[in-house]
């Protein structure tokens, strides 16, 4: 990681591009090409900042000011059907790289920080949320249920065998959320995990993507019509 620049990677695919901070879990955004992905995560830059105050990590650059020029592309990943779904699914050499006991505590602490900013999001929101342009979407506490219920299966592809919480069993989210967090504060070697599909920084990325895509959303959706 080089604090002078923000390594990335991107995924594209046929109608929809993602593009991500290789060292900075979440920090991911989506465009229907690869150029509307970039400026997407140019743009989120200072609601990024916002997760590294909070997992107690400097940001690498003034939020405000990032630009293209500030970013390094190290891989470009082919997308296919899921990533036009609106999903980043491609795993490529750098989610295969290996993390030191500090990288990987380093990691788990940013996943962290992504849940902190998604609840204090849900915290302060409305439970009806603005609708979309056609009057689509989900209120506040159907996104939570989604979220937790994607948690439990992003779960499963780490190796965990747990039940499924009850979105309003604070204690039960909060036990499962921990036990993803110990998986990815665990050194790794870059295998994948649990003899399945994903790696350590591909289950970190997915899962702190998953919370702030969301927490993004309410806090887009909360405020008033434009």
């Amino acid at each position: 990681m080089h604090l002078d620049r923000i390594e990335t990677a991107e995924e594209i695919g046929p109608k929809k591009a993602f593009r991500w901070a290789v060292d900075w879990p979440g920090w991911c955004r989506s465009g229907r090409d690869s150029h509307r992905a970039l400026e997407a995560f140019v743009a989120a830059a200072p609601r990024y900042a916002v997760v590294a105050v909070a997992a107690g990590i400097d940001f690498p650059v003034e939020p405000g000011a990032v630009s293209a020029h500030d970013l390094v592309t190290l891989e470009a990943l082919d997308g296919g059907a899921a990533t036009d779904f609106g999903v980043p699914y491609a795993i490529g050499s750098l989610d295969r790289r290996p993390l030191d006991a500090a990288a990987a505590a380093r990691q788990a602490s940013l996943v962290e920080a992504a849940w902190t900013v998604l609840d204090r999001v849900v915290a302060a929101a409305p439970q009806e949320l603005r609708k979309g342009p056609r009057g689509g979407g989900r209120d506040r506490d159907r996104i939570v249920e989604h979220v937790i219920g994607a948690e439990h299966a992003y779960a499963r592809e780490m190796g965990l065998k747990l039940e499924a919480p009850s979105p309003a069993d604070r204690a039960a989210v909060a036990a499962m959320r921990r036990a993803m967090l110990d998986v990815l504060a665990a050194p790794t070697d870059g295998a994948v995990l649990a003899g399945r599909k994903w790696t350590s920084p591909y289950a970190a990325r997915r899962v702190a993507w998953h919370a702030l895509d969301h927490a993004w959303e309410i806090e887009d959706r909360s405020a008033p019509q434009a």
